[in-house]
């Protein structure tokens, strides 16, 4: 079951960016060490701040097992997908045991629900390469809008 993320989600939530901000990286980084980066905290500084979009996956015994969320940035302090003001920027995580099973997709097509009834027409996000979601943004149809070395900011048009 889908459901809206809310203020008491807060610590579920973080431990998901720590799942998305581990994507694909090797070594992975502690929990701290990637809570304590600023450049990753901002995803979820003040959660939930007006006009953040977040929905939260539970099990039958109503556990949280996955999360996505959406956030604004400005133009002077852009997230790592950054690709215009207006834009969200996406956060997804799910847990070890309930990958590959349908929760990041779920997830994933749900927030565009709810961000497109936000009045938003696109959303991006930022993913390393070696990240096995990155797999799941294609087949959902985001597009690579800008590399680094090692990461990709992709957007998906939502009609």
């Amino acid at each position: 079951m889908i459901r809206r993320a809310v203020a008491s989600d807060s610590g579920f939530l973080r431990d998901m960016l720590v799942e998305a901000a581990n994507g694909g990286a090797e070594p992975p980084r502690s929990r701290v060490a990637v809570l304590d980066d600023p450049s990753i905290g901002r995803y979820l500084a003040q959660w939930p701040r007006p006009g953040d979009i977040g929905l939260v996956a539970v099990d039958r015994d109503d556990t949280p097992v996955g999360a996505c969320w959406a956030r604004l940035f400005p133009a002077d302090a852009p997230g790592s997908g950054f690709v215009a003001s207006g834009v969200p920027e996406l956060t997804l995580g799910v847990n070890s045991q309930w990958r590959a099973l349908g929760v990041g997709r779920t997830l994933l097509q749900s927030l565009h629900g709810a961000v497109r009834a936000g009045g938003y027409s696109r959303v991006s996000l930022s993913v390393r390469r070696t990240n096995v979601a990155r797999r799941l943004y294609v087949s959902e149809g985001y597009t690579v809008v800008s590399s680094s070395a090692t990461t990709d900011v992709m957007v998906r048009v939502l009609v």
